[in-house]
């Protein structure tokens, strides 16, 4: 079973840069779709942030994040990154990495219900 945990997240200053990274086991990553998502403290469901898809290196960004997002993986190392610059205060949250098998060539999806596998999550709370 694919397992996914985050890193790097903290304590952030508004117009800082943050990085957040994604370690992945147990599975082949250069098959699965991954995802990062975020909870706001008062947030219900969680936010979509960007996504990566396996096949032509294809990439979505959430509107509230577009611009200031970038996702990237390395499947030689197995990790999943993002780096969100200019941080505001409602970047705060808890992030999530997520993950699901996909089929060569299936669009990504941006729906978190679609994701089968997901990280513990890292705090991040940008101060103003």
């Amino acid at each position: 079973q694919l397992q996914l945990v985050e890193s790097g997240g903290g304590l952030l200053q508004a117009g800082d840069s943050l990085r957040l990274s994604c370690a992945i086991s147990g599975g082949t990553i250069s098959t699965y779709n991954f995802g990062w998502f975020r909870q706001a403290p008062t947030g219900k469901e969680r936010e979509f942030l960007a996504a990566s898809n396996r096949s032509r290196g294809g990439v979505r960004y959430g509107d509230s994040v577009a611009g200031r997002c970038t996702i990237s993986r390395d499947n030689a190392k197995n990790t999943i990154d993002l780096l969100l610059t200019n941080l505001r205060p409602e970047d705060t949250g808890v992030y999530y990495c997520a993950a699901y098998w996909s089929a060569w060539g299936r669009p990504l999806t941006t729906t978190s219900q679609d994701y089968s596998s997901w990280g513990q999550g890292t705090q991040v709370t940008v101060s103003s």
